[in-house]
């Protein structure tokens, strides 16, 4: 089942919520919709979204599509691929982030070029 609707652009990708930081993606459900103009770090993109949450069950490396929060930084980020911090191709934050959600598929996010305006939504909000 779809839970979330990420629009990166204009590309359309469907997620669903991890069981990874329960306390993090409470709050975050309740922030939705949350949207900003995204930079891009590698094959990360990132956007101010602060929640008010410490770490919880923080990673730096994570799946490709995840979708988590950095509570140092107030900011939501999704990973499709490899960033400057990434070693031997994996996913890699630059800090500890907590994952809140994972995107069903990337490969579209492959032809974006620099950043963009990014929107995470319940499925159903539209």
């Amino acid at each position: 089942m779809t839970d979330l609707r990420l629009t990166v652009g204009g590309i359309e990708l469907e997620a669903t919520w991890t069981n990874d930081a329960p306390e993090t993606r409470a709050e975050l459900d309740a922030a939705l919709p949350v949207s900003g103009d995204a930079i891009r770090w590698g094959d990360e993109l990132y956007f101010d979204a602060p929640l008010g949450v410490s770490s919880e069950n923080a990673r730096e490396v994570v799946a490709e599509g995840s979708i988590a929060y950095w509570p140092a930084g107030g900011k939501l980020c999704l990973f499709w691929g490899e960033t400057p911090a990434s070693v031997d191709g994996e996913p890699r934050a630059a800090a500890p982030v907590n994952v809140v959600a994972r995107a069903t598929e990337t490969k579209p996010l492959e032809t974006l070029e620099g950043g963009a305006r990014m929107t995470l939504e319940r499925a159903e909000e539209r």
